[in-house]
């Protein structure tokens, strides 16, 4: 009855002792009426069954009560009432070790779980830390008091039931279990509500913070506005092109540096603007209201009438900048030119005002006047310079230039002076004019002295340069070339010295009539500063010249001829000696390719050849003697042979070489011989082989001539009748070494191409020929042979010790096997134990050892 009422909320009537059955029924047919009105389905379970007392219905009922009161509003994700309660016991679990919540009934049977679901609700009721795993009565107990203590949780279950069961009673965990969900829903609830606060907050607080930093941005990009525009607005000029390319530096600087974070920082301030906005009206906020001044229009605005400012200024600044430069060409122009005319007029009055021409002669007095009228064409040509400058120094007073008064000061001297000029030019003309007439017949006279002394001085000077010059021949012909010339030049002194006599008799005559008319000769020959001492000195010096010129061609004839004489002799020995390393180089290479007697024949003979050719080294040392003649004569070419120092040492280096590579190639052939047990015959065979298809004599052969080879040799590669050519491509290759015993695909075949052609040269070398034939046909010794003897050494052991090596062979050999064996690692090894397997097989190429 205290279970229908608990359910049905109302007060059963006691039933009396004779109607007990009968009013029991009743009252438990009221409580499952009004279970049944909540949605509970009950199925074979009726009043009688539970007044009589079958328990399995009755608890069957209980846990469907539970179920449906208790667990099924229970949802988590829109999961099943249980699965929603496991989910709800797994995240908050989760953050604690040792628990894993994966049903209801094994995984809280240590405990864990329950002290887990209350410490995450109320960490202050249990400390967590000191739980153990292994000690799970203590852990429940546990829970199950502070759970009835402080949570207003019944004590459902006994710890030791649940310790004591294999598996706990799943709807009675889950009921208890339930009731820890019901407990803490409130203070979910609390928390689903502080964060929902929490939330609200953060986002004004950001939205407070953004609203910040747009006021501090946009704050300081309108003061570095209002501070940069009075500065673009700046239009006083600069005096000087420094301080105006200054000033346009000053505005590249804020382009490239002071405006580009500014640019970025306006573009950042818009972006702010707008993510606030679209912030505050997602989050249902009013939107955000800039401080007067500081809209986003405004700063548009501000910027606007900063790229204004921006844009004039440096208008400005070019315009000036161009004017500036004007300015400084024009003035630079103005001082180059007056400097340029002052220079010219320097000492112009004081000639223009002397008296020379008092005490001139007749000569003198027409060199002045044609000097005077030079003087006047320069004058007058001076004449635009004049006009420029004036018209220069108008146009810097136009252009406002900064130091027009001191260009003006210097102009109106220049004008001055110029008309200064005119006046005493005029005078002077006067009276040179006047002058002219009195020593017409000397004048005339040193005219033609001049004419004819210049060009015979001009004559004089080459001569003794030529005479002086130096020379650099190499050959005969060359100095006979000059020698030719120079006794040309010799014939042509008589008439010389007869126009040498003729200029000294005008001089003469000029003398002549100054001593009878008694004229004043003031000066010397206007014309010419040429004087007849000049004249006669020079003569001597060439006379003096000429000897001195012959001694030096007879001098440079006799060297040449030295020269060519060691020319001769070198070409005499160089002819001889390179026809004979060539012929050495062919009769080694036939030595090499014939095969006249036995290996050691053959390696005797090339010894006694290799002698031969060494006992020619004093001759190649003679011609290094000659060689050095000639380097220290300076003698650069030789026609009389082809051959060069340098040509005989490579061929003599090269014959060295061929020799003693061939004897080693015979001496390898005789080791591979004796090592592979090869007869002579077989020898003979392969040597006649590799040389018939050795067709350029270059002592090796290509992938073809080695694969033809082979053939020729007994080896059954096939016959393709489509093929013509004698040759075999790679799959006749490959099946002629299948018919030789090798099973091979590309992997075999790549491997037996390495072993001929190691390097990947593309060429069979005989030598590499002869190891590969060896291999083919003598019996050698085996990675598995060299393992067996070990194996004997070691006692039939897998590993052999170092003592054991020491012991049975010789101490280098032991020593070097000690030295390259690997640590032995099976499961017998002993301290000191080495692996004479992998080195066995390593000494044929067969591990990475």
């Amino acid at each position: 009855m205290l279970l229908l009422e608990v359910i049905s909320g109302e007060r059963l009537a006691k039933p009396e002792r004779g109607k007990m059955r009968v009013h029991k029924i009743s009252n438990v047919n009221k409580a499952l009426d009004f279970i049944a009105s909540k949605g509970v389905k009950l199925v074979s379970i009726g009043a009688e069954e539970i007044v009589d007392g079958n328990v399995k219905m009755t608890l069957g009922m209980i846990w469907t009560i539970i179920l449906r009161f208790a667990i099924q509003d229970i949802s988590v994700e829109e999961t099943s009432a249980k699965e929603g309660l496991l989910l709800w016991c797994q995240r908050k679990t989760a953050p604690y070790k040792n628990v894993n919540i994966q049903n209801f009934h094994i995984s809280w049977k240590d405990g864990l779980g329950f002290c887990a679901l209350i410490h995450r609700h109320r960490p202050e009721l249990i400390d967590y830390g000191k739980l153990r795993k292994d000690d799970p009565l203590t852990n429940l107990n546990t829970a199950f008091d502070v759970a009835e203590k402080y949570l207003d949780i019944p004590k459902m279950l006994d710890a030791e039931d649940i310790v004591g069961t294999a598996r706990p009673d799943e709807k009675a965990i889950m009921t208890y279990v339930s009731s820890f969900y019901h407990a803490f829903s409130g203070a979910q609830k609390a928390e689903t509500a502080a964060n929902r606060i929490c939330k609200v907050l953060a986002v004004n607080q950001e939205n407070e913070r953004l609203m910040e930093d747009y006021e501090k941005l946009a704050s300081d990009l309108l003061e570095w506005i209002r501070r940069t525009i009075p500065w673009l607005e700046n239009r006083v000029p600069e005096n000087t092109m420094h301080a105006m390319q200054q000033k346009l530096e000053d505005f590249r600087d804020y382009r490239r540096l002071h405006k580009p974070p500014k640019v970025q920082e306006k573009c950042q301030l818009e972006i702010n603007f707008n993510t606030l906005q679209t912030k505050l009206r997602l989050s249902n906020r009013p939107a955000f209201m800039p401080s007067e001044g500081r809209m986003v229009s405004d700063i548009n605005n501000a910027w606007g009438c900063l790229e204004q400012a921006e844009k004039g200024y440096e208008e400005w600044l070019l315009n000036e900048i161009r004017r500036l430069e004007r300015l400084d060409h024009l003035a630079e122009k103005f001082r180059q030119k007056a400097s340029i005319h002052e220079a010219w007029t320097d000492g112009k009055e004081a000639m223009l005002r002397q008296k020379d021409y008092e005490t001139a002669t007749l000569s003198e007095i027409k060199a002045l006047l044609k000097k005077h009228e030079a003087f006047e064409s320069d004058l007058a040509a001076h004449q635009d310079r004049v006009e420029q400058i004036a018209a220069i120094a108008q146009e810097l007073n136009e252009l406002d230039y900064y130091d027009s008064p001191s260009v003006n000061a210097r102009c109106q001297r220049i004008c001055d002076q110029w008309d200064n000029l005119g006046a005493l030019t005029q005078k002077r003309r006067e009276a040179l004019e006047r002058t002219e007439k009195l020593l017409e017949t000397i004048d005339q006279l040193y005219l033609e002295y001049a004419k004819r002394a210049a060009p015979f001085n001009n004559w004089m000077e080459g001569a003794m340069e030529d005479l002086q010059d130096t020379f650099i021949v190499h050959t005969i012909e060359e100095i006979q070339g000059l020698t030719t010339a120079h006794e040309q030049f010799k014939a042509t002194l008589p008439d010389a010295d007869k126009e040498r006599l003729a200029i000294l008799g005008i001089h003469n005559e000029v003398s002549k009539i100054v001593q009878t008319y008694h004229v004043n000769m003031a000066g010397t020959n206007p014309y010419t500063t040429i004087t007849p001492q000049e004249i006669n000195g020079k003569w001597d010096h060439v006379r003096q010249l000429v000897p001195r010129r012959d001694q030096a061609l007879m001098e440079e004839h006799a060297r040449q001829q030295h020269n060519e004489r060691l020319r001769k002799q070198f070409a005499a020995q160089a002819n001889v000696i390179g026809p004979w390393i060539q012929t050495k180089m062919e009769e080694i290479g036939r030595i090499s390719i014939e095969m006249h007697g036995t290996l050691e024949d053959q390696l005797s003979h090339l010894r006694q050849y290799e002698k031969s050719i060494v006992n020619y080294k004093p001759k190649i040392d003679q011609l290094e003697g000659d060689h050095q003649l000639i380097q220290e004569a300076l003698i650069f070419d030789n026609k009389h042979t082809n051959y060069t120092m340098e040509h005989i040492r490579v061929g003599w280096e090269q014959l060295l070489t061929t020799i003693a590579r061939t004897i080693n190639e015979v001496e390898n052939q005789i080791l591979t011989r004796d090592a592979k047990g090869i007869s002579q015959e077989q020898m003979n065979e392969f040597r006649a082989s590799f040389n018939h298809f050795d067709r350029d004599h270059s002592g090796t052969l290509g992938p073809e001539e080695f694969k033809a080879c082979l053939i020729s040799l007994g080896y059954d590669i096939g016959n393709d009748p489509q093929k013509k050519t004698g040759m075999m491509d790679t799959d006749d290759f490959r099946a002629c070494l299948i018919s030789m015993g090798y099973n091979m695909g590309e992997a075999e075949f790549a491997r037996i191409m390495s072993i001929v052609d190691p390097n990947r040269l593309g060429v069979v070398t005989f030598q590499a020929f002869i190891d590969f034939m060896s291999r083919e046909t003598a019996d050698t010794d085996t990675a598995d042979q060299v393992m067996a003897s070990f194996k004997i050494l070691a006692g039939d052991k897998n590993y052999i010790t170092v003592d054991e090596l020491r012991r049975e062979l010789p101490p280098d050999q032991a020593e070097y096997c000690i030295a390259r064996m690997a640590p032995y690692t099976g499961p017998d090894a002993v301290p000191g134990a080495l692996d004479y397997m992998s080195f066995s097989t390593a000494l044929y190429g067969e591990s990475d050892l």
